[in-house]
């Protein structure tokens, strides 16, 4: 049926359907511009995504050495499981499954999923590290039904055996979120493995290289077809510490498994030789990922684990304490003439105030300030510390580093604590009284220290006042990889010390070891000049412990050296609850003793070595092991003896075995023996040497050697 023209589409109507249609065609059109014109790049790159994978190829950590190059960390290959989350299936969904293959509890997978939902998705999470060789057979079995799992080799830490040097060296582990949000690590990515303790901490980007990543080609279920390209990873560098492996052994074994510290140090620059801290944890634990478990039992065990005792015992050091006060006695001009009469103690403010040798029933009788220090009386350090007062003692303890960081190149050190009038009104709003400093002059009241401060100051005192910075790392080696602060690692500071003071007070700390005379003569060392002072501390006073019902037993401290005056080594011990001086004393000797021997045992397995001791021949650039041993009034060994005989049948005889013509008989062991040498020294013009030949005068027995020198031109 034909329409009317009342039947027709109001013109209205058709005009308003007409912009409809074109409004969704303007809408089509700019949705098509934007995906293709403005959006291409995006969509473009997310195209690559769904095409191109990148796996990380983790850089290997710079191995730590000792000082004469040996091994102390390494590295062992080790794969870890990755959770990709490029594709576009959801992981969530297999958590299940990946758990039950990696024999994880699928919590913790979901909420390792969870800590990295932040970050990028291109970003793979470390799901589990170190996995066992079924583990990682169930990923490769599984690639088409879990593709988002990946495998990746990582070099992870070996750590020495048993904690050995654990508290020096650090652990390893995983950046924390908090740590990503400090300057220091803001540029590292979550799981990332990094320092955080000990030298793995300090040189954490010396020792950690430069990740790579290889690019590779995937499919639409995630799954590899094929690599493109690849960028090796940068290993990181290797770094060489001071510490000398030999005398570790040593400091370890002597403290074997009693709490305490031990450090050995080079007083002539500061370079830390061996350090050791009790009790100690295993490094390997972390160096994968530390069971929580662990970790709690670790940080509330009461003895401290993972404290390094060496430079973070904040203690009472007892009598060691009485060497800074004989320099600063010493220095004042008032120790040189003291004398007191030791009755077992003394009368000082109102209180009495006892000496240690009233629990052997004896006294000290008049006592100088020799007898002071090898004795240790406390009367005398009493008396001097009532004359100093509180403010001349700390500013010696100052000057010689004490209430003070050292500096070392180790984290988390801490200051101590060296008492005055100005800190005690600074921390508790309060005035000195003097009776205080009755106390601090025997190394006790409010005096705190750690063993690498005693070792520093004590250092310094028989260094004539050379105060060094203690480092573990070597300075050229730091400047080397670049590093901005590396000159800062090792610097010297002047003490005056007059020299007639240092001798005394040198020669006082020599008769500490010497049998029938000072407080540790079961340390002393044959043939060696060994000097120390020992040194007892409570950890509470004996009122409070009759108070509580429980006796907790003294730390016992000792620092030594060898030799007395311008030493080679300085060795600190603190034996937490050891109780006697002399028992640390002990443990200081092994390390002295061990080094000592190292240093004549590289002589004498040289034929010919360097001869600066001998008199009258600091110049004379080789000599052999016999005559230098003969120079330096030591005795000459049977096996040198026999070996030096057997070389002069040998050249008495020739090359061929035959007897010299006008050949003497060889010697017998009772006999001189004549060795001539040359040397050089620079003439008097200074442009050249003048040649000078010498010869040796040795007898060759097992009694002490005189040697005669004749020297011409």
């Amino acid at each position: 049926m034909p329409l009317g023209r009342d039947d027709k589409v109001p013109q209205l109507r058709l005009t308003g359907v007409q912009y409809g249609i074109l409004g969704v065609f303007l809408i089509l059109v700019f949705g098509l511009w934007r995906l293709q014109v403005v959006g291409s790049g995006y969509y473009a790159q997310l195209a690559e995504k769904n095409r191109v994978r990148n796996v990380p190829i983790l850089a290997p950590r710079g191995k730590i050495l000792d000082r004469e190059g040996r091994i102390i960390v390494d590295n062992y290959p080790s794969f870890s499981a990755l959770l990709l989350r490029d594709a576009s299936r959801n992981v969530l969904n297999d958590v299940t499954a990946i758990a039950a293959g990696l024999h994880m509890d699928p919590d913790e997978v979901r909420e390792r999923v969870k800590k990295f939902a932040f970050t990028p998705q291109y970003q793979p999470i470390f799901l589990k590290d170190d996995i066992t060789p079924d583990e990682l057979a169930f990923i490769e079995s599984h690639r088409n039904e879990l593709p988002e799992l990946e495998t990746i080799l990582a070099h992870r830490r070996l750590y020495p055996k048993g904690g050995f040097m654990a508290h020096l060296i650090g652990y390893v582990g995983e950046v924390s979120e908090d740590m990503l949000n400090t300057p220091q690590w803001e540029f590292y990515n979550p799981g990332d493995v990094v320092g955080k303790s000990g030298v793995e901490l300090s040189y954490n980007d010396i020792l950690m290289g430069k990740n790579g990543f290889r690019r590779a080609l995937v499919n639409n279920r995630g799954k590899e077809v094929g690599r493109l390209d690849e960028t090796p990873a940068e290993p990181g560098r290797p770094l060489k510490l001071t510490v000398d492996i030999d005398l570790q052994i040593a400091a370890e074994q002597a403290l074997a498994d009693r709490n305490g510290a031990v450090v050995a140090m080079d007083p002539r620059n500061g370079e830390i030789l061996a350090m050791a801290s009790r009790p100690v944890f295993d490094p390997n634990s972390f160096a994968v990922r530390i069971k929580k478990s662990e970790w709690n039992r670790l940080a509330t065990d009461d003895d401290h684990p993972l404290l390094n005792k060496a430079i973070q015992a904040q203690l009472a050091p007892g009598s060691v304490f009485k060497i800074i006060m004989a320099t600063a006695g010493l220095q004042e001009g008032i120790a040189q003439t003291l004398q007191v009469n030791c009755g077992g103690g003394h009368n000082f403010y109102g209180r009495f105030f006892k000496c240690w040798v009233v629990s052997e029933h004896r006294t000290h009788g008049v006592v100088g300030i020799t007898k002071a220090i090898y004795q240790s009386c406390d009367v005398f350090f009493y008396t001097l510390a009532e004359k100093l007062g509180i403010d001349r003692i700390a500013k010696w303890a100052h000057l010689l580093g004490l209430g003070q960081k050292t500096g070392i190149d180790l984290p988390n050190e801490v200051s101590g604590v060296m008492p005055s009038e100005e800190w005690k009104i600074k921390n508790f709003k309060q005035k000195w009284y003097a009776g205080e400093t009755i106390s601090v002059g025997i190394g006790q009241g409010a005096v705190a220290v750690t063993p690498i401060q005693l070792a520093r100051a004590v250092g310094a005192v028989t260094m004539d006042g050379k105060l060094q910075k203690p480092h573990v790392a070597f300075p050229d080696e730091l400047a080397r990889y670049g590093m901005q602060n590396a000159s800062k690692i090792q610097s010297e500071t002047e003490v005056p010390i007059d020299p007639q003071n240092w001798e005394t007070i040198t020669d006082a700390m020599a008769q500490v070891v010497e049998p029938g005379v000072g407080t540790a003569p079961s340390a002393h060392l044959n043939g060696i000049d060994f000097a120390g002072k020992t040194g007892s501390a409570q950890t509470m006073s004996n009122a409070l412990a009759k108070r509580i019902g429980h006796r907790v037993r003294d730390n016992g401290w000792f620092v030594g050296v060898t030799p007395r005056r311008n030493p080679e080594i300085i060795v600190a011990v603190l034996l937490e609850e050891g109780e006697h001086g002399y028992l640390a004393a002990r443990v200081a000797s092994q390390v002295i003793k061990a080094y000592v021997e190292k240093q004549r045992a590289r002589q004498n397995n040289q034929n010919l070595y360097r001869a600066a001791a001998a008199p009258g021949l600091e110049n004379a650039p080789l000599a052999s092991v016999a005559v230098i041993a003969a120079m330096k009034s030591q005795r000459v060994l049977a096996q040198d003896r026999r070996a030096l005989l057997a070389e002069i049948e040998q050249r008495r005889r020739g090359p061929d075995g035959a007897a010299t013509a006008g050949a003497k008989p060889a010697p017998r062991a009772d006999d001189f023996f004549e060795m001539a040498g040359f040397f050089g020294e620079p003439d008097a013009d200074g442009h050249g040497e003048a040649l000078h030949a010498a010869r040796f005068k040795v007898k060759l027995e097992n009694a002490r050697a005189p040697v005669g020198m004749a020297v011409g031109r």
